[in-house]
């Protein structure tokens, strides 16, 4: 920043801001700036500007997604003004970041019904009423061939190769198509459209995020802070939240399903949880790990965590009535919210298990069998051969599926 800028008091509020804008960020750039932004806006009480741009090329979110979007909120709450950037016209170019491969496009019609989906999602964690939602096709579509030829010579194409998944893509001579280096450039545009004070990102938006800070230089505007957000592991515990992985949460999974998924992680993983996931303060976070180190028990702690995520997305009367189905199931209880299903005549209890949808197939019901996992009314089943006689019952696989049976 230039020296002729006026310097503001650094007041023990502003210390504060900064430590909520540190709490879990991999890395702040530059630190020294953003404090200085921080002690102007608190003395000019002029909010600053946090954008976020997400390109919806996928219609729903899970936890993993929300790291990025707590650290908004967290923000939003010190009073600053968030800005919600739907990519419609960049994920027209399709994001290059952390691919080996170009990818697709999307229609623009997949990119409406997405962003649609996505912002009524995020809209779970940010206060809609205090978040300012933009397109970027607003200012990019108006920018014309004349304007992209003019916003591409403010970037060589050696500074674009220095780029790691360009590098690695050129040396192994994998295709690289000449609209993927406008992806950096349109991202970095954004910052210059909507005079960005700070933009976050995953890791793996880095050089997107620099690019914001070199082209707003270029037009003659104050540079951007770039703050990036690590990646959440699953629920493995090991490697990072993702569908494709089936170690993840979705933000729209039933608050049953939500709070015992959260509750069935690791004791250590529970902690980075609570850093990246929860809005209690790190204060009381310390706190609660303290306990646990002096001989707590940790489900408390857990269940504390589980209880605010599952709030979160389905309100506080269903976390608790969330936290209630999970200690009856614990104690060996019998929900009452269970599926009901009729069937005709005897049936092996394999193919009762898949007729019944609590195994995908009758050899892994068979297996769970010989595993002491299914129940018939409380009785753990141990005869594979048994054929179940017309009834009705409550069929149970491990702790969580239950149906009540009818055979007719």
């Amino acid at each position: 920043m230039s020296a002729e800028r006026p310097e503001f008091p650094v007041t023990d509020a502003v210390r504060a801001a900064l430590a909520v804008t540190l709490r879990g960020v991999q890395e702040l750039l530059p630190q020294a700036e953003w404090e200085r932004k921080l002690a102007r806006s608190a003395a000019n009480g002029q909010p600053l500007r946090i954008k976020l741009g997400l390109d919806p090329t996928a219609p729903d979110i899970h936890l993993g997604h929300t790291v990025v979007l707590n650290k908004m909120r967290q923000l939003q709450d010190l009073g600053h003004q968030v800005i919600f950037l739907i990519g419609d016209f960049t994920s027209l170019i399709g994001d290059p970041s952390g691919r080996n491969s170009t990818r697709p496009a999307l229609t623009p019609e997949q990119i409406k019904a997405n962003a649609e989906t996505y912002y009524r999602q995020a809209s779970l964690v940010l206060d809609p009423a205090r978040t300012e939602i933009r397109y970027n096709s607003e200012w990019s579509e108006p920018l014309g061939a004349a304007g992209l030829i003019q916003l591409s010579a403010k970037y060589t194409v050696a500074r674009m190769l220095e780029r790691d998944d360009f590098t690695k893509r050129f040396q192994s001579q994998t295709p690289i198509s000449v609209h993927e280096f406008l992806y950096p450039l349109m991202q970095g545009y954004d910052s210059v459209a909507l005079k960005s004070d700070l933009e976050l990102g995953g890791t793996d938006q880095k050089f997107n995020l620099l690019m914001g800070r070199h082209l707003q230089q270029e037009y003659g505007q104050e540079p951007q802070c770039i703050l990036t957000m690590p990646l959440l592991e699953g629920l493995d515990g090991v490697e990072k939240m993702s569908k494709s992985k089936n170690n993840y949460i979705g933000i729209t999974e039933p608050a049953n399903t939500m709070f015992a998924k959260v509750l069935s992680i690791s004791d250590t993983l529970m902690w980075r949880w609570f850093e990246l996931l929860s809005f209690e303060s790190m204060e009381r976070i310390g706190q609660r790990r303290a306990e646990v180190e002096a001989g707590a028990n940790p489900k408390e702690a857990k269940v504390a965590l589980a209880t605010e995520i599952t709030a979160r997305f389905h309100g506080k009367a269903a976390a608790e009535a969330a936290l209630q189905d999970f200690e009856l199931r614990a104690r060996g209880g019998i929900p009452d919210d269970i599926p009901s299903i009729t069937l005709s005549g005897e049936m092996g209890i394999g193919a009762l298990l898949k007729a019944a949808g609590l195994v995908a197939s009758g050899s892994e019901g068979l297996r769970l069998v010989e595993g002491g996992g299914v129940r018939i009314d409380g009785t753990v089943i141990s005869d594979k051969a048994l054929r179940v006689q017309p009834g009705t019952f409550v069929l149970q696989v491990g702790k969580r599926k239950f149906a009540r049976v009818t055979l007719s």
